[in-house]
């Protein structure tokens, strides 16, 4: 392998282009330092000469001779330096003018940038001064200018010749230290690795240059030889293990690479996870071989157990997995998963007599669209070298902003867990209101959580909450249960008033309500048509064929379906027609602007009667709109005018009292 370009032409480059820098900036500091040690020299010595012939020259200005005024500026003209004289009114006027030296072309940047001609002015008096003397006149004098240009050239041309000569041997100077203290030991070091044969190579060790044990080079050669040593012991680990340890059947690296370069080419939503088992290193030359083997085909069950439908795992090395997790968009799904196989992996394994309890460390890396199959790959490898550094069982994200968002995400995930476990949640119940009649037929049960300071959070917030961290399924069970225990005491007492239970359209996708919801209706013989099922609309719930296998076995079973917050999301005829439902809830949002906006009001009404379903009002606020929701027949409403949403306890005292009553009478 052959230099293109030399360090010592380099460095002799730089060393010179510096140094000229410098010599420039000298060059023009002293020449302007001469020039103006020159120009005071000059006035000095014309202001000598002005002098010398002031006398004679005030006597003639005086007696107002002028040849004999010409004569005494003519004395002058052997001095060699004043180019012209002149003598110059107190009113301006010129009275004489004198040349003494033909005048030289001199550039036009000299004299601007030098200030040339230099001048004197020298005031003429009267030989007997008054008490305040007046000039008769003023005796100019200005020095040859080009005489002043070839003392800048020859100044110049001296520092400039002077400067870069040493310049040179500066260049040259350092030139030559630097070539011996640096570059001759690393052309040394380099023909030295150039030349050395393949076979060589591993482990090869480098000797540290004389004069070079302290500092960068010593450093550089130390490093080197270090991971040498590293690289050479941990050929020979893996050269013992490729012999010893088993290997399973998973797909391997090269394998894993194309999968990623289909997903980055198809731009589709991934996540890379790398798993990595420090027990399966650790247990080398401590298990046995068939108890190793036993651990690595336990691990690679346990691993594909924890993995979805359609989730890839491959085996990278002796103790490193990957999994090429599709779908998986969110950091907090990636931390599902990752909490998901750490879990698994965690489980005791008993191997002939010992039970061994597995960790392992999790990396991941996040597919944005603007990476490629490699660097996928090497953040996912970095994200799990982090995670080692901490520690066992750590999950580490490579992307600092997607770690923070999944460590939110546990935050919330906890809160929500540990508000179930200490029975923090509650369902108020809000009054269903005839609007005909104004008797109570329903009861909407509305999810609230207590907060530390004692308040309660709205459902709204809530349910983004609840989705966002993945807790939809064990909040909307727990909804249910208590559901059915309230509508069972209530029919202990002989009430059978419908109870309404909001459900978001994530609820549908990630709970089996089809099957769990009946046989916890049989379970606690909830009389029929008691519960009905408010399912929140979103652009989420949009497969009508899964909404129909979904929804139908509800129906069937004795539940209630009501279409919540219509035209918030995919509300058309086309969409709900196959749906089955027993009525259509108003949104919110469009009932706050009645009667006075009630465009998109008026045209669900239409869309009920189509489908044959009641039609339900939420949020109704004031008298106004209630008066318009009975002019177009709307069948139920709830909202603050009739009453907002309240505890348990004080619903059933307002409104079960009488009917209590009744009974005891």
């Amino acid at each position: 392998m052959r230099v293109s370009r030399s360090l010592t032409i380099k460095q002799m480059a730089m060393v010179s282009v510096v140094s000229m820098v410098f010599v420039f900036i000298f060059c023009v500091i002293l020449l302007f330092h001469f020039l103006q040690q020159n120009r005071y020299n000059t006035a000095a010595q014309l202001e000598s000469i002005a002098r010398s012939v002031r006398e004679p020259l005030s006597a003639a200005i005086l007696k107002a001779d002028i040849p004999e005024a010409e004569a005494i500026i003519q004395q002058i003209k052997p001095a060699g330096v004043v180019s012209r004289a002149d003598v110059v009114l107190p009113n301006q006027f010129q009275a004489l003018r004198m040349r003494f030296i033909p005048e030289s072309p001199v550039p036009v940047m000299i004299t601007r940038i030098f200030e040339l001609p230099i001048q004197i002015s020298l005031p003429i008096y009267s030989l007997e001064r008054p008490a305040n003397p007046q000039p008769l006149a003023y005796l100019v004098l200005q020095a040859d200018s080009y005489r002043v240009y070839k003392f800048v050239i020859s100044t110049l041309s001296t520092l400039v010749t002077a400067y870069l000569l040493l310049t040179l041997m500066i260049t040259v100077a350092l030139t030559w230290c630097i070539n011996r203290l640096v570059v001759h030991p690393l052309r040394k070091i380099a023909r030295e690795l150039n030349e050395l044969p393949a076979q060589d190579l591993p482990g090869h060790q480098l000797v540290l240059p004389r004069l070079h044990h302290d500092d960068e080079i010593g450093i550089m050669v130390r490093s080197y030889n270090r991971n040498q040593q590293m690289l050479l012991r941990q050929q020979e680990e893996l050269n013992i293990q490729a012999i010893q340890f088993p290997v399973s059947e998973l797909p391997n690296k090269a394998f894993l690479m194309a999968l990623l370069e289909q997903a980055v080419a198809g731009q589709s939503r991934t996540a890379l996870l790398v798993v990595s088992s420090d027990t399966l290193r650790d247990t080398a030359g401590v298990l046995q071989e068939a108890q190793r083997e036993v651990l690595l085909l336990t691990l690679v069950e346990k691993l594909k157990s924890a993995l979805a439908p359609g989730m890839v795992l491959a085996q990278l090395s002796i103790c490193d997995f990957a999994i090429l997790a599709h779908g998986v968009q969110a950091p907090w799904q990636a931390m599902t998963l990752g909490k998901r196989v750490l879990t698994v992996i965690n489980e005791c394994v008993p191997l002939k007599g010992i039970q061994l309890r597995p960790h392992a460390n999790i990396g991941v890396a996040m597919f944005n669209g603007d990476l490629s199959s490699a660097q996928l790959y090497q953040q996912a490898v970095s994200a799990v070298a982090s995670a080692q550094r901490k520690g066992k069982n750590q999950i580490h994200f490579y992307d600092p902003a997607q770690l923070e968002q999944a460590q939110q995400w546990l935050a919330q995930e906890r809160e929500i867990a540990s508000a179930l476990e200490q029975r923090r949640f509650a369902l108020w119940l809000q009054p269903q209101v005839e609007l005909m009649g104004g008797a109570v037929v329903g009861a909407q049960a509305v999810l609230r959580l207590q907060q530390a300071d004692g308040n309660w959070s709205g459902e709204e917030e809530l349910f983004k909450r609840i989705v966002s961290c993945g807790q939809t399924a064990s909040v909307t069970q727990w909804m249910l249960d208590e559901a059915c225990r309230l509508l069972v005491a209530w029919q202990a007492r002989g009430i059978t008033l419908p109870l309404s239970v909001t459900l978001p359209a994530q609820a549908l996708l990630q709970h089996n309500l089809a099957a769990e919801l009946p046989e916890l209706l049989r379970r606690y013989s909830i009389a029929p048509h008691t519960l009905t099922l408010d399912i929140t609309e979103s652009r989420l719930f949009t497969d009508a064929q899964f909404a129909v296998a979904t929804l139908l076995p509800l129906r069937e079973a004795g539940v209630q379906i009501v279409l919540d917050d219509i035209g918030m999301g995919f509300s058309g005829l086309q969409q709900m027609q196959p749906l089955p439902l027993d009525a259509l809830k108003i949104s919110k949002m469009f009932v706050d602007g009645l009667p006075d906006d009630s465009h998109m009001a008026a045209a669900m009404i239409p869309l009920a009667r189509s489908l044959m379903v009641r039609v339900i009002a939420d949020g109704v606020a004031h008298e106004g709109q209630r008066a318009w929701l009975v002019e177009v027949s709307v069948d139920v409403a709830q909202g603050a005018l009739f009453a907002r949403p309240m505890p348990t306890e004080a619903f059933e005292r307002r409104y079960f009292a009488v009917s209590d009553n009744a009974e005891n009478s």
